[in-house]
């Protein structure tokens, strides 16, 4: 009798803390959403300051939702034109915003700046904060487990896939700075890229994800109740974001000027940091337990997707905006780009080896936190040259891989995440 007790016990206390999980996750989210939905509805005035906090942590939560969903939903999900839709509706966060101030911009050129300091931000923000961070944690974490004093984070065979497309992306992506503009051609370019980028994922070989917090507890439910919950966060999230992202983004610049803050900074920093926060949490949370590898990998594939479907989206919506076939760029959004890119390309010469070094991030980590008291020209110029002498030295020190990293792309084997996932317990 006893024998049978323990497990049925054990699943019935499973059950309850998922249940827990899930209704805390709910009650937390909607606390920050309903206030948002309940302006956006009734339609009272709010100063630009509260109106940001308020759409702000509304965007925050519906990103949480969203990523929740998207990890649950990769027990389900098989098959390329699935990546893809799944792949689309994840990025929704980090490109809402975006592309409202790309659209806006076909009939405001004001907007233009915001476009370009959106795009430049969050991209910086997820290669020079993101990647650094992830690799030291999993590197202290390495250490307290007793793993001696790792010098980095080794990388899988199949992230020299991603690294290919990232490469070949991020050189190309050269030609903005060089000719002051996003033209459409380039844009349908980089989509064509990040649509073989999605065809080579989803012929990857197969792992099983594995599941934290919220996610885990989507993951365990049954199979009906995990796809109805699944697309129920998909559209609850997504209209969210889509009633938010206007007056988000209009709201930052307003509160930018009520402030006294410069609005390009502004729109730079602050909306990819609320978009990215969960990916960032949840990339975080694998590294301090041990799973460094798969975090950073997670992370140098949104990369990939920023590099290639944000920046080639933007004179999309341009176009569709009223404005003519390219997205045109003053100086100081040239330089944001160069920077931005000169960022990208040390970024991967450093880690063409797959082996993503202590020094390394620290180097990343320490030109993201020099930037922000260089306010001037040359400032910004003198670290493009930093970025770009870094990653010379990266590229002739891992010259022997370069070739095989170009042709990765095109012969390499990907990995993408399907199956039922190792659920993390007491996640």
């Amino acid at each position: 009798m006893l024998a049978t007790d323990g497990p049925v016990a054990t699943t019935s206390t499973r059950a309850r803390a998922r249940r827990l999980t899930l209704i805390r996750s709910a009650l937390i989210t909607a606390t920050f959403i309903a206030p948002a939905m309940g302006v956006r509805i009734a339609g009272p005035r709010l100063d630009p300051v509260a109106a940001l906090l308020v759409f702000g942590a509304a965007v925050v939560a519906a990103s949480f939702l969203l990523a929740w969903a998207a990890e649950a939903a990769q027990i389900d999900v098989s098959g390329g034109l699935a990546i893809a839709v799944l792949a689309l509706v994840a990025v929704l966060p980090e490109y809402a915003v975006d592309l409202y101030y790309a659209y806006v911009s076909g009939h405001n050129a004001d907007y233009t700046q915001y476009a370009a300091a959106n795009m430049t931000g969050s991209n910086r923000l997820l290669m020079g904060l993101g990647w650094p961070v992830v690799v030291l944690v999993s590197i202290v974490v390495a250490r307290k487990a007793g793993a001696g004093k790792p010098a980095g984070l080794a990388l899988e065979p199949a992230n020299r896939v991603e690294l290919g497309f990232l490469l070949i992306a991020g050189v190309v992506a050269f030609v903005i700075p060089a000719s002051g503009e996003i033209h459409l051609a380039l844009g349908l370019a980089l989509l064509a890229w990040f649509g073989f980028y999605l065809y080579k994922v989803g012929h990857g070989e197969v792992e099983e994800p594995e599941l934290i917090g919220t996610a885990a507890a989507l993951g365990e439910l049954p199979d009906r109740g995990r796809r109805v919950a699944v697309v129920g966060l998909f559209v609850a999230s997504g209209a969210v974001i889509l009633l938010c992202a206007k007056p988000f983004a209009d709201n930052l610049v307003a509160a930018g000027t009520e402030l006294g803050v410069d609005r390009f900074l502004l729109v730079q920093w602050l909306a990819p940091l609320a978009s990215e926060a969960p990916e960032f949490i949840i990339a975080v949370i694998f590294a301090t337990r041990g799973k460094g590898t798969a975090a950073i990998a997670t992370l140098i594939s949104s990369k990939v997707n920023q590099w290639t479907l944000l920046i080639g989206s933007l004179p999309v919506a341009h176009l569709l905006g009223g404005g003519g076939s390219s997205l045109a760029l003053d100086s100081r959004q040239i330089e944001e780009v160069l920077l931005t890119a000169t960022q990208t390309l040390m970024g991967v010469a450093l880690i063409l080896g797959l082996r993503f070094r202590r020094a390394a991030a620290w180097a990343l980590l320490g030109l993201f936190v020099v930037q922000f008291p260089m306010v001037s020209t040359h400032g910004r110029l003198a670290l493009c040259g930093i970025y770009t002498a870094v990653a010379a030295a990266g590229l002739i020190s891992n010259r022997r891989y370069l070739i095989a990293t170009v042709r990765a792309p095109f012969v390499g084997t990907a990995i993408r995440h399907g199956g039922h996932p190792h659920a993390e317990d007491g996640a």
